[in-house]
């Protein structure tokens, strides 16, 4: 079975950095479930699970910059 990507959806801006993780790998998320939270000029949001499985990995690390679209994690069914 494919891992699910965990990606930043578009939020209107070019980039944002991750501040936050929620979650660690081995957790279990359902689908909607904030895992991630990032900040954009004025703005602080968190990005949700795109489905029901376990954190399988984080790609990026808080500090980070991020594009939309970009993969910050995966989980596994």
């Amino acid at each position: 079975c494919m891992p699910t990507p965990i990606t930043l959806p578009d939020l209107g801006v070019p980039t944002a950095r991750l501040s936050l993780w929620y979650v660690r790998p081995g957790e279990q998320v359902f689908s909607g479930d904030r895992v991630a939270e990032v900040l954009i000029p004025g703005a602080t949001v968190d990005v949700p699970s795109p489905a029901t499985g376990t954190v399988a990995d984080r790609a990026v690390l808080p500090g980070d910059v991020v594009t939309p679209g970009q993969v910050l994690g995966a989980l596994e069914a």
